[in-house]
């Protein structure tokens, strides 16, 4: 893999989603909704159906996972919930969670090379970058742009603008890595060219995303992005 380093395309910055792309981080995520829901006296939820219901923020996540059941909350109901999950999470956030095969290699490879690298993630900012100091990676990464870092998250084009300008990146030489629809959409929108890996997060398939191209395996990503025509 080393060779495709020495050329990264038209590229010069790379942006990554966090969960589903560069962290398989569903099975804590669901520990988490599950302690929620047990709260609740609810039945808990599978990982799968988890990773299905993720990506645009904890949140949404609790009112999903609610919805599972028939249950909508309220506001203040929904605002305890989320405390709860939040407090849960943050205590069991690397517990099982774990880079996908090839990240780490790849990573590191494009951060020897010179590349800006950024995480525009809707996870908040600081467990974000609590998830990634503890498998080891947060200091690969330029910015680590989450939810709370700016007013307008994904799929809105302001989050991607925002994390460029943090890593220092030049939308006419960027490329967004994602896995959900919120990513591909924001890249779109911020006028980046898409990666989507097919292992993620979403109840729609990868290929029906509307990428520029999809990979099944993280590893692939520097011999595209090497290969890549604009």
């Amino acid at each position: 893999m080393g060779s495709c380093f020495m050329s990264t395309g038209p590229f010069s910055c790379i942006l990554f989603d966090l969960d589903g792309t560069l962290v398989d981080t569903a099975p804590d995520l669901t520990g988490a909704l599950n302690h929620v829901l047990a709260l609740n006296k609810l039945a808990p939820v599978s990982v799968d159906h988890v990773r299905d219901i993720v990506g645009l923020g904890a949140r949404v996540t609790i009112e999903r996972g609610f919805f599972h059941y028939g249950r909508t909350l309220t506001d203040d109901a929904l605002d305890e919930a989320l405390e709860q999950f939040l407090a849960h999470y943050s205590a069991n956030i690397c517990d099982t969670s774990v880079l996908y095969s090839g990240v780490e290699e790849s990573v590191k490879g494009f951060r020897d090379a010179g590349l800006k690298l950024g995480v525009c993630t809707n996870k908040t900012e600081h467990l974000s970058v609590s998830l990634l100091e503890q498998l080891g990676l947060a200091h690969c990464f330029d910015t680590i742009c989450g939810s709370d870092t700016v007013p307008n998250r994904k799929p809105h084009p302001d989050h991607i603008h925002a994390a460029l300008a943090r890593a220092g990146g030049n939308a006419a030489a960027s490329i967004m890595i994602g896995d959900s629809q919120a990513d591909v959409d924001s890249a779109k929108a911020a006028g980046l060219p898409v990666i989507a890996m097919s292992y993620g997060y979403t109840a729609v398939p990868a290929h029906a995303l509307g990428a520029d191209v999809v990979l099944d395996a993280f590893s692939d990503i520097p011999n595209v992005l090497a290969n890549w025509k604009r």
